[in-house]
Protein backbone atom coordinates (compact mmCIF):
# COMPACT_ATOMS: atom_id res chain seq x y z
CA UNK A 1 0.00 0.00 0.00
CA UNK A 2 1.18 3.90 -0.55
CA UNK A 3 1.31 5.72 2.56
CA UNK A 4 -1.53 7.99 0.85
CA UNK A 5 -3.48 4.99 1.19
CA UNK A 6 -2.31 3.99 4.39
CA UNK A 7 -2.98 7.80 6.00
CA UNK A 8 -6.24 7.47 4.62
CA UNK A 9 -6.90 4.23 6.30
CA UNK A 10 -5.62 5.60 9.58
CA UNK A 11 -7.98 8.67 9.23
CA UNK A 12 -11.13 6.24 8.66
CA UNK A 13 -9.97 4.19 11.97
CA UNK A 14 -9.70 7.38 14.09
CA UNK A 15 -12.96 8.84 12.49
CA UNK A 16 -14.81 5.70 13.31
CA UNK A 17 -13.99 5.22 16.49
CA UNK A 18 -15.90 4.84 19.29
CA UNK A 19 -16.64 7.89 21.29
CA UNK A 20 -16.01 8.25 24.62
CA UNK A 21 -19.49 9.98 25.99
CA UNK A 22 -18.81 13.33 27.26
CA UNK A 23 -15.87 13.98 24.97
CA UNK A 24 -14.60 14.46 21.74
CA UNK A 25 -12.24 11.16 22.04
CA UNK A 26 -12.38 8.08 20.46
CA UNK A 27 -11.15 4.63 21.28
CA UNK A 28 -9.39 2.97 18.76
CA UNK A 29 -7.40 -0.12 18.45
CA UNK A 30 -4.29 0.83 19.15
CA UNK A 31 -2.15 -2.45 17.68
CA UNK A 32 -3.54 -1.90 14.48
CA UNK A 33 -2.75 2.06 14.30
CA UNK A 34 0.61 1.16 15.71
CA UNK A 35 0.87 -1.55 12.34
CA UNK A 36 -0.45 0.84 10.01
CA UNK A 37 2.11 3.92 11.37
CA UNK A 38 4.99 1.32 11.01
CA UNK A 39 3.79 0.28 7.30
CA UNK A 40 4.48 4.07 6.81
CA UNK A 41 7.36 4.81 8.36
CA UNK A 42 8.66 1.26 6.64
CA UNK A 43 7.64 2.38 2.94
CA UNK A 44 8.41 6.30 3.73
CA UNK A 45 12.03 5.38 2.40
CA UNK A 46 10.59 4.57 -0.86
CA UNK A 47 8.40 7.19 -1.26
CA UNK A 48 11.05 9.75 -0.62
CA UNK A 49 13.55 7.57 -2.88
CA UNK A 50 10.90 7.71 -5.73
CA UNK A 51 10.25 11.84 -4.88
CA UNK A 52 14.00 12.35 -5.18
CA UNK A 53 14.26 10.18 -8.31
CA UNK A 54 11.04 12.50 -9.78
CA UNK A 55 13.21 15.82 -8.68
CA UNK A 56 16.59 14.76 -9.73
CA UNK A 57 14.44 13.85 -13.27
CA UNK A 58 12.80 17.17 -12.85
CA UNK A 59 16.12 19.29 -12.44
CA UNK A 60 17.58 17.32 -15.07
CA UNK A 61 14.93 18.09 -17.48
CA UNK A 62 15.05 22.00 -16.71
CA UNK A 63 18.62 21.86 -17.30
CA UNK A 64 18.73 20.38 -20.90
CA UNK A 65 15.90 22.53 -21.66
CA UNK A 66 17.79 25.57 -19.76
CA UNK A 67 21.20 24.04 -22.24
CA UNK A 68 18.90 23.98 -25.53
CA UNK A 69 17.45 27.48 -24.95
CA UNK A 70 20.92 28.86 -24.37
CA UNK A 71 22.04 27.03 -27.49
CA UNK A 72 18.92 28.51 -29.62
CA UNK A 73 19.89 31.73 -28.18
CA UNK A 74 23.20 31.50 -29.27
CA UNK A 75 22.42 30.31 -33.00
CA UNK A 76 19.77 33.38 -32.67
CA UNK A 77 22.71 35.43 -32.19
CA UNK A 78 24.67 34.06 -35.17
CA UNK A 79 22.28 34.45 -37.06
CA UNK A 80 20.99 38.02 -36.36
CA UNK A 81 25.45 38.90 -36.98
CA UNK A 82 25.63 37.07 -39.90
CA UNK A 83 22.19 39.20 -41.10
CA UNK A 84 24.12 42.19 -39.86
CA UNK A 85 27.19 41.14 -41.50
CA UNK A 86 25.06 40.23 -44.91
CA UNK A 87 23.28 43.42 -44.95
CA UNK A 88 26.61 45.82 -44.26
CA UNK A 89 28.08 43.74 -47.27
CA UNK A 90 24.85 44.93 -49.11
CA UNK A 91 25.24 48.05 -48.35
CA UNK A 92 29.18 48.37 -48.98
CA UNK A 93 28.27 47.00 -52.22
CA UNK A 94 25.39 49.55 -53.24
CA UNK A 95 27.97 52.14 -52.03
CA UNK A 96 30.84 50.76 -54.92
CA UNK A 97 28.23 50.25 -57.29
CA UNK A 98 27.29 54.28 -57.18
CA UNK A 99 31.01 55.28 -56.72
CA UNK A 100 31.44 53.15 -59.99
CA UNK A 101 28.55 55.13 -61.53
CA UNK A 102 29.98 58.52 -60.51
CA UNK A 103 33.24 57.37 -62.14
CA UNK A 104 31.44 56.00 -65.11
CA UNK A 105 29.31 59.30 -65.54
CA UNK A 106 32.74 61.33 -65.11
CA UNK A 107 34.66 59.27 -67.87
CA UNK A 108 31.28 59.58 -70.16
CA UNK A 109 31.05 63.23 -69.93
CA UNK A 110 34.61 63.70 -70.53
CA UNK A 111 34.75 61.33 -73.49
CA UNK A 112 31.42 63.46 -74.83
CA UNK A 113 33.04 67.05 -74.01
CA UNK A 114 36.53 65.56 -76.01
CA UNK A 115 34.88 64.16 -79.08
CA UNK A 116 32.94 67.38 -79.24
CA UNK A 117 35.76 69.67 -79.45
CA UNK A 118 37.28 67.31 -81.27
CA UNK A 119 34.44 67.31 -84.03
CA UNK A 120 33.99 71.18 -83.61
CA UNK A 121 37.70 71.56 -84.60
CA UNK A 122 37.63 69.20 -87.79
CA UNK A 123 34.05 71.06 -88.47
CA UNK A 124 36.07 74.52 -87.86
CA UNK A 125 38.37 73.79 -90.29
CA UNK A 126 35.88 72.98 -92.76
CA UNK A 127 34.15 76.12 -92.17
CA UNK A 128 37.25 77.92 -92.90
CA UNK A 129 38.06 75.63 -96.10
CA UNK A 130 34.21 76.49 -97.51
CA UNK A 131 34.97 80.35 -96.58
CA UNK A 132 38.26 80.23 -98.21
CA UNK A 133 35.91 77.79 -101.50
CA UNK A 134 33.60 80.37 -101.01
CA UNK A 135 36.37 83.69 -101.75
CA UNK A 136 37.80 81.42 -104.06
CA UNK A 137 34.29 80.79 -106.18
CA UNK A 138 33.66 84.62 -105.88
CA UNK A 139 36.34 85.45 -107.32
CA UNK A 140 36.26 82.36 -110.00
CA UNK A 141 32.23 84.04 -110.72
CA UNK A 142 34.03 87.28 -111.56
CA UNK A 143 35.66 85.77 -114.26
CA UNK A 144 32.62 82.18 -115.20
CA UNK A 145 29.24 84.12 -114.67
CA UNK A 146 26.45 82.51 -113.24
CA UNK A 147 27.24 79.35 -112.72
CA UNK A 148 29.21 79.96 -109.85
CA UNK A 149 27.04 81.79 -108.38
CA UNK A 150 24.49 79.12 -107.78
CA UNK A 151 27.90 76.82 -106.65
CA UNK A 152 28.64 79.92 -104.33
CA UNK A 153 25.03 79.86 -102.94
CA UNK A 154 25.22 75.92 -101.98
CA UNK A 155 28.58 75.98 -100.48
CA UNK A 156 26.96 79.32 -98.57
CA UNK A 157 24.06 76.74 -97.27
CA UNK A 158 26.46 74.36 -96.48
CA UNK A 159 28.50 76.77 -94.14
CA UNK A 160 25.41 77.57 -92.32
CA UNK A 161 24.59 74.03 -91.72
CA UNK A 162 28.37 73.43 -90.57
CA UNK A 163 27.69 76.23 -87.92
CA UNK A 164 24.34 75.35 -86.58
CA UNK A 165 25.76 71.54 -86.11
CA UNK A 166 29.02 73.59 -83.97
CA UNK A 167 26.05 75.64 -82.14
CA UNK A 168 24.53 72.01 -81.59
CA UNK A 169 27.03 70.71 -80.13
CA UNK A 170 28.16 73.07 -77.60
Amino acid sequence: MEISMLLEDLKRIISEGQKVPFSDKAIIDREQVIEMIDEMIFKLPDELKQAQWITKAREQIIEEAQKDAAEIVKEAESRIISMIDEHEITKKAYEKKDEIMLEANNQYREIKEGTNNYIDGILENLELSMVSLGKSIASIEQEFGKTINSMEETVNSEIEKIKNDRKELK
